[in-house]
């Protein structure tokens, strides 16, 4: 695992709360804005960001992200745009931060060239939505070289036997997809979902992150209690979008709020 990860992890439980963990389109709604969000949102205390570098294919994603995706390719982001702005972010910050993508963009910039360009930039990891694991060991194993972690995804219909592979060949930590679908904020939670999240706690070993539909103050404190962190994507950029940079780092501010009364 990554240091910085792991700290990032140990530091929050000692402290009784999960990490926040904001999810960010690089190049949305511009490169100015998405970096002074980063900022922004290390400065009210998340604890690690998934930085989005946007493809034109975002299967997994729904109309939000995708939305930001689309906008941001079409204002010109690219995998090595992304890459300048990590490096801008650690100009101030040391937030750890995790490439969220798709396998296409890396595969078009160069595996070994983006692992080594991506920690250079700063990057302590990345997450891809469409490399399952033991899918192409080699090119898993390319991903993980000079200690970037290679988070994995857990969704509700993950067997417990595929479970334990999945964390044994994960870094970082493991991201808990809370329902079957695409990404998108929602007015309420699975309801079996605590349940889901303390099994998986008790057969695995790395933190586990819950995403997918968390956009409310009493959401993310309510999965904080049994999860190690709290990822929040579509609620953020839809307040990005509407309102801009302020509006969104005040949301992120009044999440790290609720999660420490939460906890």
């Amino acid at each position: 695992m990554s240091s910085a990860l792991e700290q990032a992890f140990a530091g929050k439980r000692s402290g009784g709360r999960a990490a926040l963990i904001p999810y960010i389109t690089a190049g949305f709604p511009d490169p100015e804005s998405t970096l002074a969000l980063m900022k922004g949102a290390a400065r009210v205390g998340a604890d690690i960001l998934e930085l989005g570098i946007p493809f034109s294919d975002p299967l997994a994603d729904g109309p939000t992200i995708q939305g930001t995706s689309f906008r941001a390719l079409e204002g010109g982001m690219t995998t090595r745009g992304a890459l300048q702005l990590l490096r801008s972010f650690r100009e101030e910050w040391d937030t750890p931060v995790i490439l969220f993508t798709y396998l296409n963009p890396i595969l078009r910039y160069g595996v070994d060239a983006f692992v080594r360009d991506a920690a250079a930039a700063g990057a302590q990891g990345t997450l891809l939505t469409d490399l399952p694991v033991g899918s192409d060991p080699e090119l898993e194993a390319s991903l993980r070289q000079g200690g970037m972690a290679l988070v994995r995804l857990l969704a509700p219909t993950t067997s417990l036997e595929r479970v334990a592979r999945v964390a044994s060949e994960g870094d970082g930590f493991l991201y808990y997809i809370s329902r079957t679908g695409v990404t998108g904020s929602r007015s309420d939670l699975p309801e079996a979902l605590e349940e889901e999240v303390r099994t998986l706690r008790d057969v695995v070993g790395l933190p586990v992150a819950v995403g997918f539909g968390i956009s409310t103050p009493e959401q993310a404190a309510r999965v904080g209690r049994v999860a190690d962190g709290v990822v929040v994507g579509s609620a953020l950029m839809d307040i990005l979008d509407r309102e801009g940079v302020d509006p969104a780092v005040a949301f992120l501010s009044s999440l790290v709020e609720g999660m420490a009364k939460g906890a």
